[in-house]
């Protein structure tokens, strides 16, 4: 199927909506229940947010960061013939990765296993320019 990298892209999507849910909740709830100023998410200097905030409001602009590569990686395979069976992999790799990340991010948050999501994430979307300038050789 020539546009089957559309798939994991929108599951990437769906997992940014997700976590940037979380992130709003986590601020409602500081607000709500536990005394933060709202005023500080005006210019994020009045009060001080719990771990919780940050945490979450950090992960949510990770979203944004390796997550751009992933995505012009998928239309770039897609433009140039390059979204055959292993760029597919790779990007389904990478998802799974993201969503490992979230989790343990927005949970646990042990510093290792979240490391190794990361990076092995940053490995696929790797593997899937590479696969895609192979395609241009």
């Amino acid at each position: 199927m020539p546009y089957s990298l559309i798939f994991p892209m929108f599951a990437l999507v769906i997992l940014t909506f997700i976590v940037g849910l979380v992130s709003l909740l986590t601020r409602v709830h500081a607000v709500r229940k536990d005394g933060l100023d709202f005023r500080y998410f005006k210019t994020f200097s009045v009060g001080e947010p719990s771990h919780r905030v940050l945490q979450a409001g950090r992960h949510f602009d990770n979203m944004f960061e390796v997550p751009t590569l992933f995505y012009a990686g998928c239309l770039a395979a897609m433009m140039v013939g390059a979204d055959a069976q292993w760029s597919l992999v790779f990007a389904w790799g990478f998802v799974v990765t993201r969503v490992a990340h979230a989790w343990i991010h927005l949970g646990s948050n042990r510093i290792f296993p979240r490391m190794s999501a990361f990076f092995l994430g940053f490995a696929f979307v790797l593997a899937l320019w590479i696969t895609i300038v192979v395609k241009l050789i």
